[in-house]
């Protein structure tokens, strides 16, 4: 397959992309949003492959300890997407005043001044809100782990006789301080002005039913029912209980993402929407008569004024098994889906190409993430990301990322590897 189409710059090939048209070149991600990204660890050891600059690398998402993908990156590995967000982090404190620390692997890195943590006698560490000791910590991470896991530091007992969602979860759900606008704002127009990338915005906590965000880790004492198990089960329990969390979470999404249309105007083409995973490995968390009762109405009403009032394209995460739930997707007005989970039951990438290709940007699904870019040969990743490649970008339709963020052990070797598939399946297809 040859195409005669003279590759553009980096925004025109995005903008070309989430249309459906051809690019020529595949765009590619690294970083831009918070599954989309590399560990730090990773990151680190490909920086050192790449004969870059030797650097601390700064966490900018503790949650996953993802690393924060520079310039000298981007530019090295022919990035083409820059992220916008909030310079606040999932734990309630903000990305500034940094300070080193080390990963369980030993890494020093940078985190924010904030970053406030104990270590028990198991080596475990514990991480707290609004970088307040003092509190309940809000998450572990395990002796030798790469990530946090929430932790439940809920207070009292759920009462389902009195309990209100909106007074539960009335502050977890925040609109814009004029603070966090301006900083998007000056990044926004910096790299609009100053650079080629496309830019992808973030509308902050619009993703509801989040499990990263149902059990508060920016809340000292979260109320309510805060166990992604217990919330699940609560849409069969207390229906009205959960509809009350989502009326409210969308009152304040439609706020925010008016903001953002005053913020960004149209200088940013895409916009993460929802992190809410749907499946599993194997299935679906919910059932489709359950998602048009839960969250069709409100993801359709958020997106549909995203779509009358800019020229936003809306982006949707969701790992596992989700090919039965895509009707109701494309209904509700997604018009790009991530990370792309090939190795789910159901979502076979030919069949995901054929079937809903012309209603999907993919965003992802470029290699596995769990076996082969970690534990395969650089000859593997190789094959399976020129694969995929054959599969998705004929048409356009494809962002070219993992599915899902690099995890911390990855080989480096492997990561130049699935970068030079791209590069040769580009010039392959000239």
């Amino acid at each position: 397959m040859r195409r005669c189409i003279m590759s553009g710059t980096s925004r025109e090939r995005f903008l070309q992309t989430i249309n459906h048209q051809d690019p020529g070149d595949v765009v590619v991600d690294l970083g831009a949003a918070s599954t989309t990204g590399i560990h730090a660890e990773a990151l680190s050891n490909l920086r050192r492959y790449l004969g870059l600059s030797p650097k601390r690398e700064r966490i900018s998402e503790p949650f996953q300890l993802l690393g924060e993908v520079d310039e000298e990156m981007r530019k090295a590995l022919g990035i083409d997407i820059v992220g916008i967000g909030t310079n606040w982090t999932i734990y309630g404190f903000e990305n500034t005043g940094w300070k080193t620390w080390h990963l369980p692997q030993g890494l020093e890195v940078e985190v924010p001044k904030d970053f406030v943590y104990t270590v028990d006698h198991k080596n475990n560490t514990y991480m707290y809100p609004c970088g307040d000791i003092h509190a309940k910590p809000v998450a572990k991470l395990p002796a030798g782990g790469y990530f946090f896991d929430n932790v439940d530091h809920t207070a009292g007992e759920f009462d389902e006789e009195t309990a209100s969602a909106r007074k539960d979860f009335r502050d977890d759900y925040a609109v814009y301080t004029d603070s966090q606008l301006r900083f998007m704002e000056e990044q926004i127009n910096y790299y609009y002005k100053n650079t080629d990338y496309a830019l992808f915005g973030a509308a902050a906590l619009t993703a509801m039913g989040d499990m990263a965000y149902i059990p508060g880790p920016a809340q000292k004492l979260p109320r309510g029912i805060r166990s992604p198990e217990d919330w699940l089960v609560a849409h069969y329990t207390v229906p009205e209980y959960v509809h009350e969390c989502y009326e409210m979470q969308l009152e304040t999404a439609m706020k925010n993402v008016k903001l953002l249309k005053e913020a960004a105007g149209n200088k940013i083409q895409a916009v993460f929407v929802s992190g809410t995973d749907l499946g599993t490995q194997r299935s679906q968390y919910i059932s489709n008569d359950m998602y048009r009762e839960f969250y069709l109405p409100y993801h359709k009403k958020l997106n549909d004024w995203i779509h009358q009032n800019t020229e936003w394209k809306v982006f949707f995460h969701s790992c596992g098994a989700i090919e039965k739930l895509m009707p109701e997707l494309y209904e509700a007005g997604v018009d790009i889906l991530n990370p792309v989970q090939c190795s789910a039951d159901g979502m076979d990438p030919v069949m995901l190409k054929e079937k809903w290709g012309d209603k999907f940007v993919f965003w992802g699904g470029g290699v596995d993430t769990q076996k082969t870019l970690p534990f395969g040969t650089p000859e593997e990743v190789y094959a399976e990301v020129l694969e995929r490649l054959k599969i998705f970008a004929p048409g356009g339709g494809f962002v070219f990322n993992t599915i899902h963020n690099i995890q911390g052990p990855t080989k480096p070797e492997n990561i130049y590897a699935m970068f030079e598939a791209v590069r040769d399946y580009n010039r392959m297809t000239k």
